[in-house]
C-alpha cells in the first residue's frame, strides 16, 4: 500500500528493544526510498509528478488552514473561514490555490496516455474507460462509507447539524473529480486543437470566461440570471488543462511559458486592482462574489501565470528530484492522489467531531471561532495531526484506488445505492 510505504516494515520495528527503535524506523525508511529509486523507469517524467504531488498537497493544506468551525449553542459544528476576519491573508489562498497546476500536468500526462493506447491499438473508448472508473472508485468508496458512517454518528449523540456540516465538507472536493472526469473525457478534442492551434489552443476558453465574467459583472448584471457563471465551469477549468495538451504535444515552448507567466500576472494585477475581483481565491463567508466556484477570469491568470513557471522550471524540478530521499515521497503522494483528494476532509473532522462535545473554548484550533491570531497559531499546530489521520485514515482506505476484481456486482451495487444516499444527504436533498 503506496501510503504506508515510509511507516516502520515488518515486525523488526515491533520487537526491537527501545533504545534501538529510532534506528530500525531510520533503516526502513532508508530501505524503502532505495526501493523506489531502483524501481522508477529511467524514462519517467519525475517534474511531472513532482509538480502534481505539490498541487495534490496544496489542496489539503488549504482546507485544513482556511476551514475553521464555531459551535451553535447546541454543540453542533458550523462552517467557518479566518479570512472573514483576516482579509490580509487572502495572497495565502494564491499559494495555495494550485488546481491550475494540477489540470496542467493532467492535461500533459492524459495526451501521453492517449496517444500511447492508441499506438498500442487501444480506442479512444476503452482508454477513457479506464481513466473514468480509476477516478470513480475511490469517490463511490468514499461516499458510500460516509453513507454508514452518518447513522451510526447520530445513534452515538452527533448533532445532524455537525453531520451536514460534515457531509458538505466531504463532498467539497469531489466536485472537482467530477469535472477533471468531463474534461477528460474531451481530451481527443484537446488534441485536435493543440495540434491546430499550438499554444493559442487554449485562448478561446479564456476568452469565453471573460466574455461571462462581463456579462455577470458587468452593467447588465442585474438584468441576467444567476445561473449564467455556470457557464464558466467547464472553459474555467478546462484552461489549464488545454494547456497541459499543448505542453505534451510540445506545441507549448518556452517563449510561450514566459509569455505566459508574465501576461497571467499583470492580468491578476489588473483585476485586482482595477476590476475589484475579490482578493480570496476560495470562497468566503459573507462576500457575495467568489473567484473558485464557478472560476472566474482571476483563476485563470493565477493559472497561466503558474503553468508559464512550471514549464519554465521543468528541467529544475526534475534535476531535484533525481534525489531518491526527495523522489520517494513524491511517488508515495502520487500513488495516493484519490486517497489524499477524498479523505483529507475526513481526517480533520475525525478531531473537530469529538472536540465539539467539549464545548466551544476547549479545544482551541478546532471548535473556536477563527477570528483571532491564537486561532491561526493554534490551527497551525494542528495540521501534523490531521496529516497523521490521514494516513492511518488512508492505510485502510486506499483500497479504493486499487481494482474491485474482487467486489461482487452485488457488493458495487449496494456502494452505489449508499453512495446516492449520502449525496442526496450532503446536497441538502433530505
Amino acid at each position: 500500500m503506496a501510503i504506508a510505504l515510509l511507516a516502520p516494515a515488518g515486525r523488526t520495528g515491533r520487537r526491537a528493544a527501545p533504545e534501538t527503535a529510532p534506528k530500525a524506523t531510520w533503516q526502513a525508511v532508508r530501505k524503502a526510498v532505495r526501493s523506489i529509486e531502483q524501481r522508477t523507469p529511467a524514462h519517467r517524467d519525475r517534474a511531472i509528478d513532482g509538480l502534481r504531488a505539490l498541487a495534490l498537497l496544496a489542496v489539503p493544506t488549504g482546507h485544513w488552514l482556511l476551514g475553521g468551525f464555531t459551535l451553535d449553542a447546541d454543540g453542533a459544528l458550523h462552517n467557518a473561514s479566518p479570512l472573514s476576519a483576516f482579509g490580509l491573508l487572502s495572497p495565502t489562498s494564491w499559494v495555495l490555490q494550485m488546481l491550475g497546476i494540477f489540470f496542467l500536468v493532467g492535461g500533459h500526462a492524459s495526451v501521453l496516455s492517449y496517444r500511447r493506447a492508441i499506438e498500442q491499438g487501444g480506442s479512444t473508448g476503452g482508454w477513457l474507460r479506464g481513466r473514468l472508473v480509476r477516478l470513480g472508485r475511490p469517490v463511490l468508496g468514499v461516499t458510500a462509507v460516509w453513507a454508514l458512517l452518518l447513522p451510526l454518528l447520530y445513534v452515538t449523540g452527533v448533532p445532524e447539524a455537525t453531520l451536514r456540516t460534515g457531509a458538505t465538507l466531504v463532498v467539497q472536493p469531489l466536485w472537482f473529480v467530477g469535472v477533471y472526469a468531463a474534461i477528460t473525457a474531451l481530451t481527443p478534442y484537446c488534441v485536435h486543437a493543440a495540434r491546430r492551434m499550438g499554444s493559442w489552443a487554449a485562448a478561446p476558453l479564456l476568452a469565453a470566461v471573460a466574455v461571462v465574467d462581463f456579462l455577470r459583472y458587468g452593467p447588465l448584471a442585474d438584468s441576467l440570471p444567476s445561473w449564467l457563471s455556470l457557464l464558466n465551469l467547464l472553459p474555467g477549468w478546462m484552461f489549464a488543462y488545454q494547456l497541459g495538451v499543448s505542453w505534451g504535444e510540445k506545441r507549448l515552448g518556452r517563449r510561450a511559458a514566459w509569455s505566459l507567466l508574465f501576461g497571467g500576472a499583470a492580468l491578476f494585477a489588473a483585476l485586482l486592482l482595477f476590476f475589484h475581483y475579490p482578493a480570496s481565491m476560495v470562497g468566503v463567508p459573507g462576500q457575495d462574489r467568489t473567484n473558485s466556484h464557478p472560476p472566474s477570469l482571476l483563476v485563470l491568470a493565477l493559472a497561466a501565470a503558474q503553468s508559464g513557471a512550471a514549464i519554465l522550471l521543468r528541467d529544475r524540478i526534475a534535476e531535484l528530484l533525481r534525489r531518491p530521499a526527495l523522489w520517494a515521497p513524491v511517488v508515495v503522494i502520487n500513488l495516493s492522489a484519490m486517497t489524499i483528494l477524498c479523505w483529507h476532509q475526513t481526517a480533520m473532522l475525525s478531531a473537530a467531531v469529538p472536540a465539539s462535545f467539549f464545548g466551544p473554548d476547549a479545544v482551541p484550533g478546532l471548535t473556536l471561532a477563527p477570528d483571532t491570531l491564537g486561532w491561526i497559531l493554534a490551527r497551525l499546530a494542528w495540521l501534523p495531526v490531521f496529516a497523521v489521520a490521514l494516513i492511518l485514515i488512508g492505510r485502510t482506505t486506499h483500497r479504493f484506488e486499487a481494482p474491485w476484481t474482487d467486489v461482487t456486482r452485488l457488493r458495487r451495487a449496494v456502494a452505489a445505492v449508499l453512495a446516492m444516499g449520502f449525496a442526496v444527504f450532503a446536497l441538502g436533498l433530505a
